[in-house]
């Protein structure tokens, strides 16, 4: 995934900060967007947060099975998550109190 706002994004990740996001529940949300900026999708998936390494990215064990997924290292991405009930579009699973949320658009890669 990539979030195609800048031309020079930078993540932040900082190896003492990852080791407090460990076993904190991660609700995240992606747009995908074709080069028209059209969505062509959206997705939603949220579970607990079992690695976070610069070199592997934020890995997560989603809920309810033993799937993991995989978000970039980018710290700067993880927000508080203010309590409450979060409702998934796609399936209608409610999500109560996830640690913190995180939100992505991602761009098929460019050709030239």
């Amino acid at each position: 995934m990539t979030e195609d706002t800048t031309e020079h994004w930078e993540s932040y990740f900082d190896d003492e900060e990852a080791k407090g996001i460990i076993g904190k529940h991660l609700l995240v949300g992606v747009t995908h967007r074709n080069h028209q900026d059209e969505i062509t999708g959206i997705e939603q998936f949220h579970g607990e947060i079992i690695r976070a390494s610069r070199e592997e990215g934020i890995i997560i064990r989603l809920s309810g099975n033993s799937e993991k997924r995989w978000v970039p290292p980018d710290l700067s991405r993880l927000e508080p998550a203010p309590p409450g009930r979060y409702t998934l579009k796609g399936t209608g699973e409610v999500v109560v109190d996830p640690d913190f949320i995180s939100t992505w658009t991602v761009y098929p890669p460019r050709t030239h």
